[in-house]
């Protein structure tokens, strides 16, 4: 069976968690702080916070900026979970809009749904390509959006427009306009998780963007505090001569990236642009040398004069089939002992949001995309015959349905 995302645990990794572990660090210390600053030469944003997870950077963004109850945040209805779930958590309402061809968020229905009531933009970088971040970033600073906004936070205030919170848990390594992910917008959130190209077993990263005034590193500071029960000094910073005595000086959350984790992203990072995307990239190719001939097939967006992918995905649409047709189509594939995916079912299908009344049909494009697509296996160990396999079971599969 060839599986559809394993991760690349090899040598180097398994050398690395060793030599973390016979450090004595095994919970945040010297290694978590040298991939923040590694993330943040390589992307080329102000501050990196690493954490366990994309979705705690996100909740802690939200919660930093004062979101709360009675407010409201826009979010493309495409997306995973986590994305509306944090928003939840915050006691504020996800307001939900519709998605381009190219499965990102649409600037147009963004600015539709702009409202008094909206603090914050959660576009998503869907497979690992760009949402349009110069639209995006244009639109909340135009004078008429500025004047709807309503702070009620000194955070808010000191924007004094609405925030762009990006979801890069896809993207990590894709570059729009020349600048990469990290930098296009206010905040970015990485997943690390491990099925994510760069992977630290589970993890994710907060990367801070934000303009003047603002200072990030004190936020930085903030949040690394925030994350770890509102606790103003680390193990690490305990373990200083004499420094045994702290505060808490908030009630935070514990969300505190380890050096286990971070020795593994040490060495993902290490080789990422030279080794881990040249792979990536030569598996899309591939695929599309054989899917373009194929009048079903739609290809993935990847890469055009504005945007390169981090080749997270390959969401393949086969045109013309309903979400039926679909799903036997995926059952074939497995039947020739392919893995697949679907990326991903959309927010108003899933039961918890579907109850608090939102609707499939208010989505159109979210649904279509949906509904016709199948995601290929892309990993760093997917063999050149392994991927004639999956292109062979795709084609049997989709020509014995359609």
């Amino acid at each position: 069976m060839i599986p559809f995302s394993p991760p690349r645990i090899d040598k180097a990794i398994t050398d690395a968690v060793v030599e973390a572990l016979n450090s004595g660090w095994i919970t945040t210390g010297p290694k978590t702080k040298e991939f923040e600053r590694q993330i943040t030469a390589y992307c080329g944003h102000k501050n990196t916070l690493c954490l366990n997870s994309a979705t705690a950077g996100l909740e802690l963004i939200l919660r930093w900026f004062g979101v709360k109850e009675g407010d409201e945040v826009i979010l493309p209805a495409y997306t995973y979970c986590a994305t509306a779930n944090v928003v939840e958590h915050c006691g504020a309402t996800p307001v939900l809009v519709d998605v381009n061809d190219d499965f990102n968020i649409s600037i147009r229905e963004v600015e539709r749904a702009i409202t008094e009531k909206t603090k914050v933009i959660m576009p998503v970088d869907f497979a690992g390509f760009p949402c349009d971040f110069d639209e995006l970033n244009a639109l909340v600073n135009r004078a008429d959006i500025k004047q709807k906004f309503k702070a009620n936070s000194p955070e808010q205030e000191k924007l004094g427009r609405i925030l762009i919170l990006s979801d890069a848990a896809h993207s990590f390594g894709a570059s729009y306009k020349g600048e990469k992910t990290g930098r296009l917008t206010d905040v970015s959130v990485f997943s690390f998780h491990a099925v994510k190209n760069l992977t630290t077993a589970e993890g994710g990263a907060i990367a801070l963007n934000l303009p003047e005034p603002f200072d990030n590193k004190a936020i930085y500071d903030y949040l690394c505090v925030f994350s770890l029960h509102g606790q103003n000094k680390d193990a690490l910073a305990k373990m200083q001569k004499g420094n045994w005595k702290y505060d808490v000086i908030d009630a935070g959350y514990k969300c505190n990236m380890t050096d286990i984790a971070a020795a593994i992203g040490l060495i993902e990072l290490n080789r990422y642009d030279k080794d881990t995307l040249v792979k990536r990239k030569q598996i899309f190719e591939n695929y599309n040398k054989v899917f373009n001939s194929k009048t079903w097939a739609k290809l993935p967006e990847y890469l055009n004069a504005d945007k390169i992918s981090s080749f997270h995905l390959y969401p393949l649409r086969i045109k013309g089939i309903s979400e039926v047709q679909r799903d036997q189509i995926i059952q074939k594939i497995f039947d020739q002992d392919v893995a697949v995916n679907v990326h991903f079912i959309p927010i108003p299908l899933l039961s918890y949001y579907k109850n608090k009344g939102y609707k499939m049909e208010d989505y159109p494009q979210a649904y279509n995309n949906y509904s016709t697509e199948i995601t290929l296996p892309v990993f760093y160990n997917l063999t050149e015959q392994q991927q004639e396999q999956v292109i062979k079971a795709v084609i049997n599969a989709v020509e014995s349905v359609i």
